[in-house]
């Protein structure tokens, strides 16, 4: 299988990044890929949010959406459309961070809500409350493509690892985790997260980043990686924007599991509190 990584620097202008979004697919599908992988939020980063509000509407109607699926029939490529924020899809009024599984016909195959939202106060003085605007998921989700089980998941669930394993216990073999990571949190646990959750499961991790230096004054740490069962990291995108391309053995998978089958040992134990 080969595959794209879309890394970008996504704007508060929808209709921009969805120019660059078309670009990325095309370019992909130019280079031989089977599938591209894009970013979090890859129709809009804007901490803003009364001028993002103005831009945000329910999945039906969303222009970036739309225009990623008539690319993706166009080129006759898949996409993970990494997530994009949504309004009008919820009863409590909140946003919806939601990823997309598009096939190469531009038909949505699987959508997943983000289930764990980031609230924190950093040292460097950022704080972050996600919950604020937006709700969470419920229902984790593995999707089926014409080369692997595909299990998605959106930046901060990367730092909870029983949603993986019930991902690669229900067939994942790819495992998606599409971000916008800030710089500290990015130097400090990307790399190791990442790396740990391909070994932990035996299977293929994919991230797309978010990088750079943003309109709305965010920084993102870049660095999509695409990394082996084995953990081998086979590539880094640093801090460029753009596509690049990798091709990955599927074969890899067995080849490793059968080395350290911890699948086939995992065990749910209950623990014995002693007071």
């Amino acid at each position: 299988m080969r595959v794209a990584v879309y890394q970008s620097t996504t704007g508060i202008d929808p209709a921009a990044n969805a120019a660059s979004l078309r670009a990325a697919i095309l370019r992909a599908k130019a280079d031989g890929a089977d599938m591209l992988f894009t970013p979090e939020m890859s129709n809009l980063l804007d901490r803003n949010r009364t001028r993002a509000a103005s831009h945000l509407v329910e999945e039906a109607r969303d222009p970036v959406l739309e225009t990623v699926r008539a690319t993706a029939a166009e080129a006759g490529i898949w996409v993970h459309l990494g997530s994009i924020a949504l309004a009008g899809e919820r009863p409590d009024g909140r946003l919806v961070n939601r990823g997309f599984v598009i096939d190469d016909t531009g038909t949505v195959r699987a959508r997943y809500d983000k289930i764990h939202l980031f609230d924190v106060d950093l040292p460097n003085g950022e704080s972050w409350r996600e919950s604020a605007a937006y709700g969470p998921g419920d229902t984790s989700m593995v999707s089926q493509t014409p080369w692997a089980m595909l299990g998605l998941s959106i930046c901060y669930d990367l730092r909870f690892p029983d949603l993986y394993r019930t991902l690669s216990d229900a067939g994942a073999t790819i495992l998606s985790v599409p971000a916008a990571f800030t710089v500290p949190t990015g130097t400090a646990h990307w790399h190791i997260l990442l790396r740990a959750r391909a070994i932990e499961a035996g299977t293929f991790v994919i991230a797309a980043a978010q990088t750079g230096r943003h309109e709305d004054g965010r920084e993102t740490f870049g660095h999509s990686l695409v990394i082996d069962p084995w953990g081998t990291v086979l590539l880094d995108m640093d801090d460029a924007e753009g596509v690049a391309c990798v091709d990955i053995d599927l074969a890899r998978i067995a080849e490793v599991r059968g080395r350290i089958p911890v699948l086939a040992h995992r065990r749910s134990i209950p623990a014995a509190i002693v007071r």
